[in-house]
């Protein structure tokens, strides 16, 4: 296993080959591993996802932040685990954006030696998407590859796509993200020193600084699995303003309250695992309200957790 941000690092031959962002990998970008992975190892050849960071549609398009559901390192590893040998993770800009579709497959023909290329139905690249999957036919007659098209992959009639889950993640619906992708979406950050206000409530809380570009749920209250050096927590988490609390707009925050955990967490990295949304966030008329209303979304998220640790 090797991931790569220079092309020109690596010197291979006869790989089977994928390209495309492949934010979340998600379960019909799994579609494509896996029919992918299978085939090459049994054919005794190399798989190598080509992936790109930024997002085109982040460089194209303008896309703002918050926005991606995998980070690069992220995703490399979510690839390795499928089975994949290479991952090159393609620096993309304006510049990249308009090399030709033809000198683009040359490169890759160069560096990767590459026999077969898999690309999803709507697959395009290089220079105004000329790229395309009839084009990209053509030059596999002259570049001496094989191009397999895969069939979208649907749930519930619709196409799992990546903007789809970062649609359900703005509602508060993880349970639909988590169905689209295949396991339960994940946040990773490191807990920063905050303002206290949770353990002046008997309710400490531990405050996430996440990267600005990560896809978070919408605001409100979860049920969550907390991932610290190996060992799985029960949690509750809020992301949000905290209404009770401040009067004038603050970012929102990431905080959870580990169930039954006293010990400090001051800098450590720690994974959250999205289980239920519990409900949205709210103000309340008073402190002891919030507490009160917290208590109850410890109780429920308990159960929920305690229900799921059983299957």
């Amino acid at each position: 296993m090797s991931h790569s941000y220079r092309l020109q690092d690596l010197s291979i031959q006869d790989a089977w080959l994928t390209i495309g962002s492949f934010d979340g990998v998600h379960l019909g970008h799994q579609q494509i591993i896996r029919q992918l992975t299978a085939g090459a190892h049994a054919a005794g050849a190399p798989v190598v996802v080509l992936t790109f960071f930024p997002h085109p549609s982040v460089v194209l398009r303008g896309k703002e932040n918050p926005f991606y559901l995998t980070m690069p390192e992220e995703k490399a590893d979510i690839l390795y685990a499928m089975g994949v040998d290479y991952v090159v993770i393609y620096p993309f800009d304006r510049q990249v954006a308009s090399i030709e579709a033809q000198a683009f497959i040359e490169m890759l023909k160069h560096h990767l030696g590459f026999s077969q290329l898999w690309v999803g139905y709507d697959f395009a690249l290089g220079r105004n998407r000329e790229g395309n999957v009839p084009r990209l036919k053509q030059l596999g007659e002259e570049y001496a590859y094989r191009l397999q098209v895969v069939d979208p992959f649907k749930i519930g009639g619709e196409v799992v796509s990546s903007s789809r889950i970062r649609r359900a993640l703005e509602q508060g619906q993880v349970n639909t993200a988590s169905e689209l992708l295949g396991r339960r979406y994940r946040l990773c950050g490191m807990v920063m020193e905050g303002d206290g206000r949770g353990k002046q409530i008997g309710i400490p809380t531990a405050n996430l600084e996440i990267a600005l570009e990560r896809a978070v749920p919408g605001a409100g209250v979860y049920a969550c699995q907390v991932i610290r050096k190996g060992t799985v927590y029960p949690a509750v988490t809020n992301i949000g303003v905290r209404p009770t609390f401040e009067k004038d707009p603050v970012p929102p925050r990431v905080e959870t309250h580990i169930l039954d955990f006293s010990q400090d967490l001051y800098g450590e990295q720690i994974e959250l695992e999205f289980v239920a949304h519990l409900r949205d966030e709210q103000r309340f008329d008073s402190v002891e309200a919030l507490v009160s209303q917290i208590h109850r979304d410890i109780a429920v998220g308990r159960q929920i957790l305690s229900e799921v640790n059983k299957q």
